[in-house]
């Protein structure tokens, strides 16, 4: 579409493994992560190649259109606290990586967690394998 559209300069699309991003350090200004982070198998690990791939200072999204009450109630299960969108799970969750957790939305209508890539190594730090 961007193609299409003659945008297809200013920005790319890519189909990778969020554990292994065909990318350079720091090359990203931002990530907006749509419904991304209850499906990773390593979240820590995901969370720490996105701030890998981030400049510092540069943002992270992640959203979902469903807020975690709305989405638990869809699908017919409770909200617990050990829900990993919960603020208290993932604030560390994203320290931990190399993020600054700023902000937290968690409506009904949409769940927004927008952070910060730190400037420390955390992020930096790359799996085995």
């Amino acid at each position: 579409a961007a193609v299409l559209e003659g945008r297809d300069g200013s920005a790319g699309l890519a189909l990778a493994d969020v554990a292994r991003l065909p990318l350079r350090d720091g090359c990203l200004d931002a990530v907006f992560a749509a419904g991304l982070i209850s499906h990773l198998a390593d979240p820590a690990a995901g969370l720490r190649e996105l701030a890998r791939v981030v400049r510092p200072g540069g943002r992270l999204a992640l959203f979902h259109p469903v807020g975690r009450a709305a989405l638990a109630a869809r699908h017919g299960r409770p909200l617990t606290p050990d829900d990993l969108r919960a603020e208290p799970r993932l604030r560390p969750l994203l320290a931990g990586a190399g993020w600054r957790l700023e902000s937290y939305t968690d409506q009904d209508t949409r769940f927004l967690a927008l952070s910060v890539r730190e400037t420390g190594e955390a992020g930096r730090e790359r799996p085995a394998g």
